[in-house]
């Protein structure tokens, strides 16, 4: 996820949360080199897997494309040979693999951060289990866990910032194991609101347990700027069917967020119902 800074602090300063702030990097056109220093040929293997090459960054452990998505050097080799399925915009959209052995539960460890970090997810993980699910969420303090949370901490750069990034669920039938967070006061400020931070860990699980992007064939719908399709990138972008017709700016995944608490509308409900 990704906030443009400038009306990030606006935000913060006049308190509208009627603010419209970037959950993931607004579009961009692809450029032909980049400023984070990312090789050509590896920009060329994220153009292939579908993704957007605009700021591309070199991270731990992979690559963070799309502003929360990370791939790893494994991803880029990734044949794609799934179709890209859709036919209307407000339809939900999963990955190839989800995650497997239902019923089950799904634990969460938050790592070395924060109270808000801590309530936002109890928040997020009361979220789903409202929903009676046949995936429930745990957040342990000890042992193991299915997903960690950690932190880094991160500045602006370019007048973006990143707030958070994850994955998606691996072939063998499991959520992505991490999502990252982000400390620096310029992503959520010196005294973070719980009901943001929340909402923006509840979009990361919903990644890492199998949902791309509800705008994935066109961020422009909640992002603005140019239109940019995410494209399959290897993971799949498969139809979850019952979800009605016509844009909403409200879902829980969409690729940009309003910049503060957004949890599930009904469509996104359905979705969740269908898969789990």
């Amino acid at each position: 996820m990704r906030k443009h800074t400038l009306t990030a602090l606006f935000c913060l300063m006049a308190g509208a949360s009627a603010c419209i702030v970037s959950c993931r990097k607004e579009s961009a056109p692809a450029k032909s080199t980049n400023e984070a220093g990312v090789s050509q040929t590896t920009l060329d293997q994220i153009s292939a897997l579908g993704f957007s090459t605009a700021d591309v960054r070199k991270v731990n452990g992979g690559y963070l494309v799309e502003g929360d998505i990370l791939l790893s050097e494994n991803d880029l080799t990734t044949k794609v040979n799934s179709p890209i399925l859709r036919t209307a915009k407000e339809e939900q959209y999963r990955t190839n693999n989800l995650v497997t052995g239902l019923p089950r539960v799904i634990t969460i460890k938050v790592s070395n951060l924060g109270t808000a970090f801590i309530a936002g997810t109890d928040t997020a993980i009361a979220r789903y289990n409202r929903l009676g699910l046949t995936l429930t969420f745990r957040r342990i303090t000890s042992g193991t866990a299915n997903i960690t949370i950690s932190g880094f901490n991160e500045g602006p750069s370019g007048g973006y910032i990143t707030l958070g990034s994850s994955g998606f669920p691996t072939s063998s039938g499991n959520p992505y194991r991490s999502i990252q967070m982000n400390t620096n006061s310029a992503a959520y400020g010196s005294n973070p609101n719980v009901l943001y931070v929340g909402s923006v860990i509840q979009h990361e699980i919903g990644h890492c347990i199998g949902f791309r992007h509800t705008d994935y064939f066109d961020r422009s719908l909640s992002c603005g700027g140019s239109a940019v399709n995410e494209g399959s990138a290897g993971v799949g972008a498969i139809l979850i069917p019952g979800t009605p017709s016509g844009f909403s700016s409200n879902s829980w995944m969409l690729a940009c967020s309003n910049g503060g608490n957004r949890t599930f509308n009904s469509n996104d409900i359905v979705a969740l119902n269908y898969l789990y």
